[in-house]
């Protein structure tokens, strides 16, 4: 891997912050273990840093980058490692389940641009159907969220959601030092694998969505006052859970139960 294909600096507007770090680059290769019959996607792979290591492993990789000046050294310097696919696109309007089509699973990797990160994990969560795993580098406060469980000041809206519908274990940490230029905070890379759908039990999903959204929208509101627009104090009860409860006391399973009861209610 040489870096003479790539003339231009890191774009602040864009959020890049480039993994330079040997040691750290065979840890996340290392966790994704590619296996032959795998169809890796890579979400924005920069001066291909996490990219040509996969290819080397793998042979084949499909990337999304959305700056067009890094298409052609990318296309160039992957030569030498395999075949590489490059999407020229905003993730953000990638159809995965498209991209999966009928050759199954996706795995998708990645080093997610910190202002991006959570609108790309929803975006991903919704063709969760097509994806068998996800490794993500993130800022490690958000990793945190999105493992954190109830009773936890930073458990909220992206913990429930993500939890709800994925497996998410934070597997390092990574230092600032291992990115040209240097970000202010610390990162951590965090694998997600999506549940089947029969083990999710969410008869709802958009219901369940806004009755979390609405939940921690403010976060010191009781149940009774936080849902007050989607539901009544009766309605709560009936879920079997206490309208005088703040969201960030109630497990993952008891927003699943309380949107299904609220679905099965308006459906009559």
């Amino acid at each position: 891997m040489t870096r003479s294909h790539f003339k231009d600096p890191p774009k602040k507007s864009l959020g890049q912050h480039f993994l330079h770090e040997r040691g750290i680059i065979d840890r996340i290769v290392q966790a994704v273990n590619p296996k032959p019959e795998d169809r890796l996607v890579e979400i924005g792979p920069g001066q291909g840093a996490i990219t040509f290591p996969l290819l080397d492993v793998h042979g084949r990789l499909t990337v999304i980058e959305f700056d067009r000046d890094l298409i052609f050294p990318l296309t160039e310097a992957a030569r030498a490692h395999g075949t590489l696919r490059v999407i020229h696109r905003n993730v953000l309007e990638v159809d995965f389940t498209a991209l999966a089509g009928e050759e199954g699973p996706l795995r998708l990797v990645g080093n997610l641009p910190y202002n991006l990160s959570s609108p790309i994990l929803f975006h991903a969560l919704e063709h969760a159907a097509v994806i068998r795993d996800m490794t993500f580098m993130l800022q490690k406060e958000v990793v945190d969220r999105m493992a954190a469980g109830p009773g936890s000041k930073i458990y909220g809206r992206l913990s429930v959601m993500l939890q709800a519908y994925c497996a998410v274990t934070p597997l390092f940490n990574v230092p600032p030092g291992a990115f040209r230029p240097p970000p202010k905070v610390d990162s951590a890379v965090v694998r997600m694998v999506p549940r089947a759908p029969e083990k999710i039990g969410i008869d709802d999903p958009d219901l369940f969505a806004a009755v979390v959204r609405d939940a921690f929208g403010q976060r010191r509101k009781t149940l009774r006052n936080a849902l007050s627009k989607i539901c009544d104090t009766s309605a709560i009860e009936a879920a079997g859970v206490r309208p005088d409860a703040r969201a960030e006391q109630l497990e993952v399973a008891d927003f699943i139960r309380m949107a299904n009861a609220l679905a099965a209610s308006s459906s009559h």
